[in-house]
């Protein structure tokens, strides 16, 4: 005959829900970054807040309500995550334990684009947390770019079966804990970065070209030429008293054609550097801003630098192959 205690703990264990840590997935974009919740029965603003570690006065707000007005079940609520509940260098208080919050890349974006989408969390945690580096981002990867800090004593998501707490998540695409391995092939930019404010000499990654997209003689280039006299870049230009000159080549970019936005590939020189890139046949030149280095493939064998095919345009050098001169 069972003991009473052994029932008692029996009782303890079969009325306690057993759930998986909830994949936290964050929402929005610097600096309105936030989580979303759905509401289940009997929570409030109070308990919302003691969940997520934030006042109450600070979520309610956010979704342009007041507390006044209470909760529904299966609403979906979002909860900011600020600095007093959000932290992107590991610091959290004694009584605090961090829960990581994700994100999944989407198609075009590379490690600096995430980075600047999200506090500007420095590349090398992103890269530390991760366990890969910044040239391995790619479409569907689930990237850890912070951590919830929240109160052990008082949240749920504190512990590693937390109950019943209805985050509205994504499941990862690919295991963030796993190591990634190196990809052999990756496109090339396909999406306009128009979006930039303004230029900035932050690093960004270095693009891998498969090897069957490459643009070599086959590129095609709009029709009409364009002249954005230098580009948008030109005001940036700091020249530096070094030149390279020899093979250029282009590379497919949706970029430039309307903004004269040009980008360059280039050996040795600091990603974010504007170069000014001269065609002598035609006596055009372009500032180009480096997005990093050429990959180490055959196509580029011999090549001083690559520019998009906007640049090319404006330089009046044809879809293949130039020469041409680069100053920074």
């Amino acid at each position: 005959m069972l003991q009473k205690p052994f029932l008692w703990i029996l009782a303890i264990v079969f009325s306690t829900p057993l759930f998986a840590q909830p994949n936290l997935q964050v929402q929005g974009k610097t600096p309105d970054l936030y989580l979303l919740h759905k509401v289940q029965p009997k929570e409030t603003w109070y308990s919302l807040g003691r969940l997520y570690n934030i006042s109450p006065r600070e979520i309610a707000p956010f979704n342009n309500t007041d507390m006044g007005k209470g909760l529904a079940i299966g609403q979906s609520v979002k909860v900011p995550l600020a600095a007093g509940n959000f932290s992107q260098d590991k610091r959290k208080g004694a009584d605090e334990v961090l829960v990581p919050v994700y994100y999944t890349v989407k198609e075009g974006e590379w490690m600096f684009r995430v980075s600047t989408n999200h506090n500007k969390v420095p590349i090398e945690n992103l890269e530390a947390w991760n366990n890969i580096n910044r040239n391995q981002v790619k479409p569907g990867l689930n990237l850890v770019v912070g951590y919830l800090k929240v109160k052990k004593d008082l949240s749920a998501l504190a512990s590693a079966n937390p109950g019943d707490v209805a985050v509205v998540s994504v499941e990862p695409a690919v295991s963030p804990r796993a190591p990634v391995p190196a990809p052999k092939e990756e496109k090339p930019i396909t999406t306009p970065v128009s979006s930039e404010k303004q230029p900035t000499n932050k690093p960004e990654p270095a693009p891998v070209f498969k090897k069957e997209e490459l643009p070599v003689t086959e590129n095609k280039t709009p029709s009409s030429p364009i002249d954005f006299r230098g580009g948008y870049f030109k005001s940036f230009y700091q020249a530096g008293g070094r030149s390279a000159s020899g093979v250029a080549n282009i590379f497919r970019s949706t970029s430039g054609w309307k903004d004269g936005k040009y980008y360059a590939l280039m050996d040795n020189v600091p990603v974010g550097t504007i170069v000014m890139v001269t065609n002598p046949v035609t006596n055009k030149y372009v500032y180009a801003k480096v997005l990093g280095n050429l990959s180490d493939i055959k196509e580029n064998a011999g090549l001083v630098i690559r520019v998009s095919n906007a640049a090319a345009a404006e330089l009046g050098s044809g879809e293949g192959r130039f020469n041409a001169q680069v100053k920074y």
